[in-house]
């Protein structure tokens, strides 16, 4: 049996579909498409645009509502802001964590070791998965709400940071090295590398981002 939307359920299906960039920069939203796509009336729909609308994820054109392109300007604030609550959240989940946390965290790992489908939705969101289980080891509501609302600026546009080569091997790596300092209990060896962690992924969106603007240039000439 089909599964019901609402607004809800609308929302977080665009919204996902727009920061693993599979609805990329441009993407016309039609109420009537979508309405049609999710089965529901208008009304929902009209409903979850707006609210993608006010998080900044679309925005309305001459055409209509669109998803937004990506601003190299608002990339690097959001990175340096990222950077910054990612490594307070691992030094607080280092300090809470309790064994659940560990094991949950445990399993990710393995999983994400053997995954085969190395397709950029894929990666984000078993990535983002271990992230939000290290959020929820901290057990701060509080950082917790700042880091999901800084999570929906950050567009994965033109492709993932993890598609990069060698990146996704560089990042269970570094995710098996955070696991290992909360199991230990070291916060500050937990900060410092979700501090590094961040920091590459930082710079390879960057090196993406230039790589984008210059074939934009090329495709004006």
């Amino acid at each position: 049996m089909t599964a019901k939307h609402d607004r809800d359920s609308i929302f977080s299906a665009l919204r996902d579909q727009i920061l693993r960039g599979e609805l990329t920069a441009g993407t016309l939203l039609r109420e009537v498409a979508l309405g049609e796509r999710f089965g529901v009336s208008r009304t929902p729909v009209r409903d979850a645009l707006i609210r993608l609308e006010e998080a900044g994820l679309i925005v309305r054109t001459g055409r209509g509502l669109e998803v937004r392109g990506v601003d190299p300007q608002a990339v690097v604030q959001v990175y340096d802001m990222r950077i910054l609550l990612e490594e307070e959240v691992a030094g607080q989940a280092a300090e809470n964590r309790s064994i659940n946390d560990l094991l949950k965290l445990e399993a990710l790992l393995e999983r994400d070791q053997r995954i085969e489908d190395r397709s950029d939705s894929t990666l984000i969101q078993a990535n983002l998965e271990f992230h939000r289980a290290v959020w929820d080891a901290a057990a701060n509501p509080i950082l917790i709400d700042l880091l999901q609302r800084l999570d929906g600026h950050l567009v994965h546009a033109p492709r993932s940071t993890l598609s990069v080569d060698g990146r996704w091997e560089e990042s269970l790596v570094e995710h098996a090295a955070l696991v290992d300092a909360l199991r230990s209990r070291d916060r500050e060896q937990a900060r410092a590398i979700a501090r590094r962690h961040f920091e590459q992924a930082r710079t390879l969106r960057l090196s993406l981002l230039r790589q984008l603007v210059a074939s934009e240039s090329v495709r004006d000439l």
